[in-house]
């Protein structure tokens, strides 16, 4: 099957023959100063490198391990952050959606919808996010194969809507552990998607610290260059100026400060393997 190319935002495409596309930002839209930081730092690095960028921030992280863990400022507080980051920096923005509800509410603001793993096969969320018209992200569940996917790009497009990515973020192994099997993007990729690969939760280890999700985040860079040489159109990572301060997935999180040295690796892999 043929890979699609579409537009996201006006003059961004993804797919064969566009630059890698970078999906970052912090897990959670934490205050307007950190997402400004780190939507202006990526952005500056990104335009140095010819690559397109996209920021990416939630508003709510209804998964999270702990009841007392802090799930985000809400959908209100959350899409005017993200409208602040989009109309400052002039970018396009993408943020997770939990529930068909908030899909129209989201697609106001945001260029892009994130389909979180855990909710990848939920039906009726994937139909609001299609019906919104916006390109929809969807990350493959940890416990799905690839080629399950199929079906969930299947629902998307009954309503009409093509703009789809599939997003690979690891796949469950025993407890607390996630590995990537990298023939995964290339079986996503026959679906005719552009293909995205997570480095950065491809590293956590959900609910490894009891009540928070642990992570390794010195693994980022050689997954995201493994993946980058198998073929991949875009790169979805959670970066933070200092992850020990994240108020989520700090462990998993990409400092802020070696962005650029990983965005420069991967312009050259992907160069080579497009």
């Amino acid at each position: 099957m043929s890979q699609k190319v579409f537009e996201i935002a006006p003059g961004i495409s993804v797919g064969p023959g566009c630059p890698l596309l970078v999906l970052a930002g912090p897990c959670v839209a934490e205050s307007d100063e950190i997402c400004q930081e780190i939507a202006g730092t990526a952005k500056e690095i990104c335009d140095s490198l010819g690559l397109n960028y996209v920021f990416k921030a939630s508003f709510d992280k209804a998964n999270r391990t702990s009841i007392n863990s802090f799930r985000g400022p809400g959908e209100e507080a959350g899409l005017e952050m993200l409208r602040k980051v989009k109309e400052k920096f002039h970018i396009p923005v993408i943020t997770d959606v939990h529930e068909p509800e908030q899909c129209a509410q989201a697609a106001e603001v945001v260029d892009m919808l994130q389909i979180p793993a855990f909710l990848s096969r939920q039906t009726d969320l994937l139909l609001a996010a299609g019906r919104t018209g916006k390109p929809v992200n969807v990350k493959k569940g940890q416990f799905l194969a690839p080629e399950d996917m199929a079906g969930v790009v299947k629902k998307i497009e009954t309503t009409g809507n093509e703009r789809i990515l599939l997003t690979d973020r690891g796949t469950t192994f025993g407890y607390h552990n996630l590995v990537v099997d990298m023939r995964g993007l290339a079986i996503m990729r026959s679906l005719g998607c552009p293909v995205v690969f997570d480095a950065t939760h491809s590293v956590q280890l959900p609910g490894g610290n009891g009540t928070s999700s642990g992570g390794n985040r010195e693994f980022v860079p050689p997954l995201a260059r493994a993946a980058c040489a198998v073929g991949i159109d875009a790169l979805f990572l959670e970066t933070h100026p200092v992850p020990e301060k994240a108020l989520s997935d700090g462990a998993n999180s990409l400092r802020l400060s070696d962005l650029k040295e990983l965005l420069t690796s991967m312009k050259q892999i992907h160069a080579i393997c497009p």
